[in-house]
Formats: C-alpha cells, sequence, structure tokens
C-alpha cells in the first residue's frame, strides 16, 4: 500500500481527500495534519464522513516523513510554501494544491501571491498537475503543484486549441462562474448566506489570478500562441462546481466538423474529458450539474460565425476535478497506477 497523508484535514479540500482516499484500493491513509483542529476525528470534521480510519489530526513536524509516501497540502498557500520546505527531499512526493507554487515567473507570482513567501530553488521542481496535460512529467515527479479549479477548466478547454491544432491565439476572454464552496470556510461578510443566497457575485470581474496561472503556464508549453488572456470572475448561488466560458479570437478559420474532431482527437484515451455536443442530452451541456462528485471536466467547443470566434465551455466539480480527485489522479499517475484508480465514481444528479 501507498501510505497517504492529508494535511490540512479540517477544510472543504481536506475533507473531500479523505472522502476519495479511504475508498481507494492502493492510497492508505496514515496521517492526518492540521493546526486548528489537532486531536479531533475526521467524522468531527466532515459530519458526512462515517468512517473511522483510526487517526486524529496531529501537528506537522519534519519527522512525520517516516509515515509517508505521498503528503497532499491542502492548506493555504503562504503555509504549503512553508511545509513544501519542511517535507521536500524527505517525503517521497508531496502533491500541494494552494497556489503557492503554480506561478513559475517570479513577477506574476508577486503580483497574484504577494504574501507567500517560497523558496526560490523549489520552485522549478514542481510539475503542474494536469494529468491529461503533463503525465509524462508527473511520472517522476517528488513536487507536484495543482492548478486551480477555473484554471484546470481553461487550460483543458484551451489546450486542444494552442496545443493540439498549434493554433495562433490572439486573445481569450473567460467568463468563470462558481460556487460558494470555492471560496472555502473563510467567514466573511459576502459570503453569508442572506447576502450570497440568490445572488449572481461579480467578485473579481476585472482580473484573477488563475488567468495568470494559465498563461504562465501555457507560456511555458504551447506550440501554438496565446497572446492575452482574461478573466471575469462571479459566485453564484450553488455550492459545488464551476463553468468556465471561454470566447477565443483567432486569425484562422475551422469549421465546426473539425473543431470537434480537434478535441475528440486530443482527449482521446483520456477518461475524465468528456468532449461532448452542446445539444446531445435533455439540457443544454456542459452543465456543472451533470458533473458534480465526480472527477470528469465537460468540455464543448462552438464556432460562432457572426462573431468570428470559437466559443469553449468546461464545467467541472471544483472540490474533485478541481481539487482532490485531480491530487488523486495525479498521485496515480505518479506512482505507476491506472489514473481512474479509486476514481470511478459518476456524477450525483440532480444535486
Amino acid at each position: 500500500m501507498i501510505r497517504a497523508g492529508v494535511i490540512g484535514a479540517s477544510g472543504l479540500t481536506g475533507g473531500e481527500l479523505i472522502r476519495l482516499l479511504t475508498l481507494h484500493p492502493h492510497l492508505e491513509l496514515t496521517f492526518l495534519g492540521g493546526a486548528s483542529s489537532v486531536g479531533m476525528r475526521p467524522g468531527e470534521l466532515h459530519p458526512g464522513l462515517r468512517i473511522d480510519p483510526a487517526l486524529t489530526v496531529r501537528r506537522v513536524t519534519a519527522d512525520i516523513a517516516d509515515q509517508l509516501d505521498v503528503a497532499f497540502l491542502a492548506t493555504p498557500a503562504p503555509v504549503s510554501a512553508e511545509l513544501a520546505a519542511l517535507l521536500a527531499d524527505r517525503v517521497p512526493v508531496v502533491i500541494d494544491l494552494s497556489g503557492a507554487f503554480r506561478i513559475r515567473t517570479r513577477q506574476l507570482h508577486d503580483r497574484w501571491y504577494p504574501e507567500v513567501d517560497r523558496r526560490a530553488d523549489l520552485v522549478d521542481r514542481f510539475v503542474y498537475g494536469v494529468p491529461e496535460l503533463t503525465g509524462e512529467q508527473l511520472d517522476t515527479a517528488a513536487l507536484i503543484s495543482l492548478p486551480g479549479c477555473y484554471a484546470t477548466a481553461v487550460t483543458l478547454g484551451l489546450a486542444p486549441l494552442v496545443l493540439g491544432l498549434g493554433l495562433r491565439v490572439d486573445r481569450v476572454l473567460v467568463d468563470a462562474k462558481g460556487g460558494s464552496s470555492g471560496s472555502g470556510l473563510r467567514l466573511r461578510t459576502a459570503g453569508l448566506h442572506p447576502l450570497r443566497s440568490g445572488a449572481i457575485t461579480p467578485y473579481a470581474p476585472t482580473g484573477h489570478r488563475h488567468a495568470a496561472e494559465v498563461t504562465d503556464f501555457l507560456q511555458r508549453t504551447r506550440s501554438g500562441s496565446v497572446g492575452s488572456l482574461t478573466m471575469s470572475a462571479y459566485g453564484v448561488p450553488t455550492v459545488r462546481g464551476l463553468l468556465a466560458s471561454l470566447y477565443v479570437l483567432s486569425d484562422r478559420t475551422i469549421t465546426p466538423r473539425d473543431l470537434e474532431r480537434a478535441y475528440l482527437r486530443f482527449y482521446k484515451g483520456h477518461p475524465f474529458v468528456r468532449v461532448r455536443r452542446h445539444t446531445e442530452t435533455r439540457i443544454p451541456m456542459p452543465d456543472p450539474q451533470a458533473v458534480l462528485g465526480s472527477n470528469f471536466c465537460d468540455v464543448t467547443a462552438l464556432v460562432d460565425e457572426d462573431g468570428g470566434h470559437i466559443v469553449v465551455l468546461a464545467a467541472l466539480d471544483n472540490l474533485v476535478k478541481g481539487a482532490a480527485g485531480q491530487a488523486v489522479q495525479a498521485a496515480n499517475r505518479r506512482f505507476g497506477l491506472a489514473e481512474e484508480t479509486g476514481l470511478t465514481m459518476q456524477p450525483v444528479m440532480p444535486a
């Protein structure tokens, strides 16, 4: 068995990791780490978990490395930066779910994460953890940085165009809408139920750090190019799930048929990205409802002939494919397991 630890066990993503790991046939949960929740059991922290792995939350010290083959850091970015420095080269694999190491470019990182003081020698060692796009790098990675939930949807939506077709994209406008779980468990006035319920909240209408993250990744990876990528983010009255709408302006004309083929070809053999036709079901696709509780990302690409641009829609569960599920998927790849191991659950709908 592969010994796994979850640090940040009291958070939403930490709880989701615990849920997935207790169902995994090859990853054994051997450590729970935290600060404010020391001494508590998983069921006390997460009422939906009726399990007893005979573990309570403990403080994180360097000697926990002897108990772990992989450590999942479900902690705020400043904490993850400290823990990465503590555990790197002690634990064989460290998978960070925060934004501490997502952006490699120093200037961009300092702009979007000014509070995160990270060890410079670790930055280039982290592999960006999108298994569909960086799988070969994950095979031998000791340090893995998971993308943000919006960044996952945007990157998977753009990859067939930029990395597959080598398209020159002049401009990408992203309209992103997500549920309240994307903000975690921090208590903020705007997140209180009387203000959040029924609201569509433009909390980041002129920029979002996940857009900078995608740009940074594509500039290092692309075969095509992206001139500019900007994003507006809105909170909507759901708990889980997000939908990213990408409006892609390019100097190249592509037919609807060729566009669909490009996406099907690019994601052939990748079970967690489902390329869908907009009208293939009773409700228009993609819809976050159709992926909740699963590790799927549903993607649809359309040609807007009147507008002269491509529209890409990507939906996922921000706590699964946007966080904990993708972390387990990356761990599967790293330890030589099939990527879908322990992640075959189907979506829950309606939810």
